[in-house]
């Protein structure tokens, strides 16, 4: 299964799909089955009739690919947290009943909405780098330019949606992704493994993702004993406390906020100051 997930990952991961090619059009039948005049299977022109690629890159998959790939992609994704691209699939796979109610919840706030109608990117195509670095320590863009460049990490290493077949719902996915590090730089969490630990537990509670829950649950076992002490008794109760308490983060235009100071945004939003103690 693992070497399997690998090959998949490297040829843009439909080799887990029985039938379901990377480009709708390029299946290649079995030599067993039936074919049309154009030497495709008829099951497989039925099949593939019913295809419809909503959005660049979106691969059509059925219920039944859609829970193979989700077992799959836990699998190597607790195998091996960092594998982004595993907890990418495993997100857009599990994510049925979670990303309707984050658009709901974007479609009835006023900045939410304006997201969804705007569509905008964090890119490093769309950052004016220099102008984030230019602004006052504190704000919310100069402390976003420091996570990144703190944690050599960058906005352009998030994944484009592939899985989710509505082109809106996989534009909020896009978005939860491109915004997981602002939330490092609200939480003040490093990307190291307690901290996306204590950044799972915040984004799960606010989104319901099976994929955040599962992070939270099981990112743990990773952990040694002191942080796991220092994880449950000061770093869940806050992150718990502070997802419960704080309006969704996705409603926030982040792109038109970068001036304004981090504890400030962290107050309007409902997030607690961070405990002092060290991740």
């Amino acid at each position: 299964m693992r070497q399997l997930l690998l090959r998949a990952a490297r040829a843009g991961v439909p080799l887990l799909l029985r039938g379901g090619p990377a480009h709708p059009g390029r299946a290649r039948p079995s030599h067993s089955e039936p074919r049309g005049r154009d030497g495709r299977g008829e099951e497989e022109e039925e099949e593939m009739e019913g295809w419809q690629q909503l959005y660049p890159g979106h691969i059509p998959t059925s219920p039944l690919q859609k829970a193979l790939l989700a077992a799959g992609s836990a699998v190597m994704a607790l195998y091996d947290p960092y594998r982004h691209d595993m907890v990418a699939v495993l997100g857009e796979t599990t994510g049925c009943l979670a990303l309707p109610n984050l658009r709901d919840k974007m479609k009835n706030h006023p900045e939410g909405y304006r997201i969804l109608q705007e569509r905008p990117r964090i890119r490093l195509s769309t950052l004016d780098m220099a102008g984030l670095q230019g602004l006052p320590e504190g704000s919310l863009g100069r402390e976003y330019v420091r996570f990144l460049e703190d944690n050599k990490v960058s906005p352009d290493t998030r994944m484009p949606p592939k899985f989710v077949d509505d082109e809106e719902l996989a534009y909020v996915i896009q978005r939860y992704r491109e915004v997981h590090d602002l939330m490092h730089t609200l939480l003040g969490m490093p990307t190291n493994m307690l901290g996306e630990v204590v950044v799972k537990w915040f984004e799960a509670i606010q989104t319901g993702l099976p994929m955040c829950v599962l992070g939270a649950a099981f990112g743990p076992a990773r952990l040694s004993s002191r942080k796991l002490q220092v994880l449950a008794t000061e770093l869940v109760p806050w992150a718990i406390r502070s997802g419960l308490n704080s309006s969704c983060f996705l409603n926030v235009y982040y792109e038109q906020r970068w001036e304004q100071p981090v504890e400030s945004l962290r107050a309007e939003l409902g997030i607690l100051p961070p405990p002092a103690v060290r991740v």
